[in-house]
């Protein structure tokens, strides 16, 4: 059996067990964190836990720790450090291949940001929400006309970010089944060494040829930007395309899952639907979008660090060199920094929740998501407003093999 240090001290204790990460899901609700995360919260809340490669780095669950780890400079987000916690040897196959800014350190991690942060900023996002509302309302047109039941994930969720990453990148949607199967590659934890290579090559030259084309025929889109920094020689192409990548992954699969995912536990949440349906105020859908990102916290796979020197957080040592998992889902389920948090309450405005991280390697494209999911969060059940499930909720398959949680079908009806 593995053990852990006890807290505080530098002594085994064979008394402790180093559970495995991740854990399972309740299966009596599929949206709460696993029961094993929330008695580690309570009795241990920095402790060991045992990941897929045997390491056993440090697992930290209180909302004010994760926290104020994310904010410390003296924890790393290099993945090529030695005992960097990887999600799985699919991801650290792909970043053998493929390292990005959010795998890196200031100033690297700064310099290769500020190349496409102009984009993502709250202004910039602000005027495409026209365009964005054009595109929802697109799509539910066409699933109106459709015969009954409808996939959502399918005809609705994952069109939705696709077609506005599509458009700000400057990548052809008519690829997107291309990109979409070999992104889900790249998120199971399930996938081989050899799924994670191919599909990591197969996109780094698609982007390269992108980079190329815009290379050529520069135009108003990200990937024009990036390509203006190949010529200028601040960037290699293959950093160009491995930025492009980044986002192109990024900017969908994480918000096509908050829009299935968000809309069945609205669906399970008749009165918080109601409330959300009924209200035309755009500070009220706002709220709703930040309490579901709270309450759903999507990226199940905790935020990877590695200590620069020894910290002290939460009466325990983390040693410089050792391997820290923050784990983001059940600190924005931590009684102290949210009341009730296992309920969902979209009038809670919980503003201050990490599902987008914390400090400089928080989200870049958060601005983003958030106008995605408040106007598909105001619009989808206004114009659908008998909207409902076409299965029971146990016949729902949910993505427990990936980093990044959701449904892989809601078959829904009205």
């Amino acid at each position: 059996m593995n053990t852990f240090s006890a807290p505080g001290t530098d002594v085994p204790s064979a008394q402790v067990p180093v559970p495995d990460y991740p854990m399972a899901r309740a299966a009596r609700c599929p949206f709460d964190p696993p029961p094993a995360l929330h008695a580690l919260q309570d009795q241990a809340p920095i402790s060991r836990v045992r990941l897929w490669d045997g390491s056993t780095p440090w697992l930290v669950t209180r909302y004010d720790d994760v926290r104020a780890l994310l904010a410390d400079p003296r924890i790393s987000s290099d993945s090529t450090l030695p005992h960097y916690p990887h999600l799985s040897p699919a991801q650290k196959e792909r970043r053998r291949q493929s390292r990005t800014f959010i795998n890196m350190d200031d100033p690297e991690h700064a310099r290769l940001r500020r190349m496409v942060t102009a984009t993502f900023s709250i202004r910039q996002v602000e005027a495409l929400r026209p365009a964005i509302q054009k595109i929802v309302d697109g799509l539910i047109d066409t699933m109106l006309a459709e015969p009954k039941p409808v996939d959502l994930v399918q005809g609705f969720a994952l069109p939705v970010p696709s077609l506005v990453i599509c458009e700000l990148l400057g990548v052809p949607y008519a690829d997107h089944d291309f990109f979409q199967a070999n992104s889900k590659i790249l998120i199971k934890r399930t996938s081989t060494v050899e799924q994670a290579r191919v599909a990591t090559q197969q996109l780094l030259y698609y982007l390269d040829q992108q980079i190329g084309v815009k290379l050529a025929h520069p135009a108003d889109d990200v990937l024009s930007t990036l390509a203006e920094r190949v010529r200028a020689d601040e960037l290699s192409r293959h950093e160009a395309a491995s930025m492009g990548m980044l986002l192109l992954t990024a900017g969908h699969e994480t918000t096509a899952n908050m829009i299935a995912l968000g809309t069945l536990a609205l669906l399970q949440n008749p009165d918080q639907l109601a409330r959300l349906r009924e209200s035309d105020d755009p500070k009220a859908v706002a709220s709703a979008v930040e309490e579901l990102l709270r309450y759903l916290s999507i990226v199940h796979s905790g935020r990877r660090r590695v200590a620069l020197e020894d910290i002290e957080v939460g009466g325990v040592t983390i040693r410089a060199g050792e391997g820290v998992v923050l784990s983001n889902d059940v600190a924005n389920r931590d009684p102290a920094a949210f009341p009730d948090p296992d309920q969902l309450d979209i009038d809670s405005n919980p503003r201050h929740h990490v599902a987008f991280g914390f400090g400089v390697h928080q989200c870049l494209g958060q601005p983003l998501a958030r106008v995605e999911l408040q106007v598909v969060y105001s619009t989808l059940y206004r114009r659908i407003p008998t909207l409902k499930l076409a299965v029971d909720l146990d016949e729902i398959p949910f993505k427990h093999d990936g980093n990044v949680y959701g449904v892989y079908e809601l078959p829904v009806t009205w």
